[in-house]
């Protein structure tokens, strides 16, 4: 009986883990699709940096929440010879549920500048 409520428990922790890995996974790769779709959005020849950085606030938001939508920031870079939108941004790494490093991802999509 001892063995049948240790074994539980070990599962038990370890379904929790795999979950927490899931959502932070999860998070990670929705910023760098809101990154990346903020920067092709603020590339297009009638569109700014700002509106490239609402494009990418706003996905992130409806998605996994106003906390993670904090810190965004556009700049005009370029990749390889030709002009590019970068958008970064910074938001915190989930460990504990939605508890973590207020600034434990850091990621960056980029697009190439339709405007030049």
């Amino acid at each position: 009986m001892a063995e049948y409520v240790m074994v539980l428990a070990l599962a038990s922790i370890l379904f929790g883990i795999i979950l927490q890995v899931g959502f932070a996974l999860h998070v990670r790769n929705t910023l760098i699709d809101a990154a990346a779709t903020g920067a092709r959005y603020a590339s297009l020849a009638d569109r700014t940096d700002a509106d490239g950085a609402e494009r990418t606030r706003g996905i992130i938001a409806d998605t996994v929440g106003e906390r993670y939508a904090q810190e965004i920031s556009v700049s005009r870079t370029s990749v390889g010879a030709l002009p590019a939108v970068e958008v970064h941004v910074v938001a915190p790494l989930p460990v504990l549920a939605t508890l973590g490093p207020p600034e434990g991802l850091e990621v960056s999509g980029h697009a190439v500048d339709m405007d030049s």
